[in-house]
């Protein structure tokens, strides 16, 4: 056998920022334990090598928590928590449902008749995902059923329709644009709904807890303007800044119907693999009000694929895509959630504050919505960070004098839109990028762009909106 290639001088940044900050410690703050200032120093090493990829995301994770539990910050039974993740394995059984649709060809003819409906262009395509999105949102309360489990498999059928793929390099034709459009469209219908991700029940429950009631009507009118202005801006907006090869496609409906023939009646496994998704579907959007988990219908899901043999063990194992996110996905939600429980983000939330004393409560609510919204990058789940600092800023606000009702829903909203931020930012971002179709510079590089179109309409219009409701 030859050896792997693997480029060494990507690691030199990684360690070199990481060592920085572990021999810094002498001067860490004195609210923050030498552990704590030792786990940052990892995580942000570990971090800096998922984005210069010395090797891939999996390998530089892996060896990130070895040297955590080398190093005495963590034992190797918190190091490996992650892995018991239940949002982690929900991103894995995606990946599954996935590879039923394709396996089937329920997806290739749910493709072709997505294509004769919306194919005109390839931006109506994506409106036309994001559609369905929108429309399953208000009832599922996991943003990662919906991208992974429902649209993925949908975009992915698509792509084989149109001859892109990651896989010989072709997934800039149209693969890689309704991927990256999807992923957004989620984020927005997450913020659009208080049922549309955990997170949201979370800072509803946190709110709470300050004696802030949040209502489920209340949430939805607070957010229909800045989601709707977002609904439509989006798409168009990536379409401009990430275009896809292919933009139109004349006679799609000509050459959709003769596809459809040339496929047939529906087979029994068509049959069986839609009857699962449907019983995944409707078990996701009533998981809510049944007390199921929406992992344990995914599971399900995957369960009853294999004993009507729609998928195989085989399937399964060979599914490199999925047990690769799997990996990385684990490690960075056991580092950043190690970082709360060591320590360090509630004295970071608690600092802001003290530094915030004084201020009028405006400029404390932008202060607070651009440090909560960009401080995401230290998080691998939004849930994690929801609970470390959604009380702590939402307490600062209101001690500053913000509105309480207001404050609480803004900052819920930026619970939603910070998971624009990394391929690790949430379950849908780890799901999507994992697929390969969008390179991690392009990734980073449009987020950060959108990031600041979401803070100005979330935050800006969305704000003069709650103002005209009179929420301030």
């Amino acid at each position: 056998m030859t050896l792997n290639k693997i480029n060494y001088r990507k690691f030199i940044l990684p360690l070199a920022v990481g060592l920085i900050i572990w021999f810094l410690s002498p001067f860490k703050p004195a609210g923050v334990s030498m552990v704590a200032w030792h786990m940052l120093a990892i995580f942000v090493a570990t971090i800096l090598g998922c984005i210069t990829q010395p090797l891939p995301i999996a390998g530089v994770a892996l060896i990130g928590m070895t040297l955590a539990v080398l190093l005495g910050v963590v034992s190797i039974d918190d190091a490996t928590v992650g892995f018991g993740n239940g949002t982690v394995w929900m991103i894995g059984m995606a990946y599954f449902l996935s590879r039923g649709f394709i396996n089937t060809g329920l997806g290739r003819r749910i493709a072709l008749i997505f294509v004769k409906l919306f194919g005109k262009r390839t931006l109506g395509l994506a409106y036309a995902l994001i559609g369905v999105d929108l429309v399953t949102a208000p009832a599922t309360p996991s943003n990662t059923a919906r991208a992974g489990g429902i649209v993925f498999p949908i975009i992915e059928s698509l792509s084989d329709t149109f001859g892109s793929s990651p896989k010989d390099g072709t997934q800039s034709k149209i693969g890689s644009y309704l991927i990256f459009s999807e992923f957004h469209g989620d984020i927005i219908t997450s913020g659009m709904f208080m049922t549309a991700m955990a997170p949201n029940l979370v800072a509803v429950a946190l709110a709470k807890g300050l004696h802030v009631q949040i209502s489920w009507i209340g949430w939805f009118v607070a957010a229909i303007v800045p989601g709707i202005i977002c609904l439509a801006l989006v798409p168009w907006l990536i379409y401009k800044l990430y275009p896809p090869e292919i933009k139109e496609t004349p006679n799609a409906k000509e050459w959709a119907d003769k596809e459809l023939a040339e496929m047939g009646k529906v087979s029994l496994p068509e049959k069986l693999m839609a009857g699962v998704f449907v019983i995944a579907l409707v078990l996701w959007m009533i998981s809510s009000f049944i007390g199921l988990d929406a992992t344990t219908v995914a599971f399900l899901a995957v369960g009853l694929l294999l004993l009507s043999g729609v998928l195989s063990v085989k399937d399964i194992l060979a599914e490199t895509g999925a047990w690769n996110t799997i990996v990385w996905f684990a490690i960075l939600i056991f580092m950043a959630n190690e970082l709360n429980t060591l320590g360090f983000i509630p004295w970071m939330s608690k600092a802001l504050g003290n530094s915030l004393h004084g201020m009028s409560w405006g400029i404390v609510m932008v202060v607070l919505v651009i440090f909560y919204f960009y401080s995401h990058y230290l998080f691998a789940s939004g849930t994690a960070h929801v609970t470390a600092m959604y009380s702590a800023l939402l307490a600062v606000a209101i001690s500053a004098g913000a509105p309480a009702t207001f404050a609480a829903v803004m900052l819920g909203f930026v619970g939603a839109i910070f998971g624009s931020t990394t391929q690790y930012a949430n379950g849908p971002a780890s799901a999507l990028f994992g697929a390969g179709y969008n390179k991690q510079s392009d990734w980073w590089r449009l987020n950060f762009i959108l990031g600041l179109v979401y803070l100005v309409v979330w935050g800006g219009i969305g704000s003069l909106w709650m103002k005209v409701l009179g929420m301030w």
